[in-house]
């Protein structure tokens, strides 16, 4: 069960870090800022992102 659990907030913050790392590029864009960035620095972002969501989810 911890195992489900644990694949659960996985799944969760991955999903979260996306919207949110695209959220924060899309702002900047109307903001006037363009960001490109290569395979690996997105692949880097996202698992620090979903890291920090996944500690986020610990109380």
């Amino acid at each position: 069960m911890n195992f489900v659990n644990g694949l659960k907030n996985l799944v969760i913050s991955l999903i979260v870090s996306t919207i949110i790392i695209y959220a924060i590029n899309i702002i900047a864009g109307f903001a006037g800022a363009n960001y490109i960035f290569s395979n690996g620095e997105v692949f880097v972002i996202w698992i620090l992102m979903a890291i920090l969501v996944n500690n986020c989810f610990k109380k």
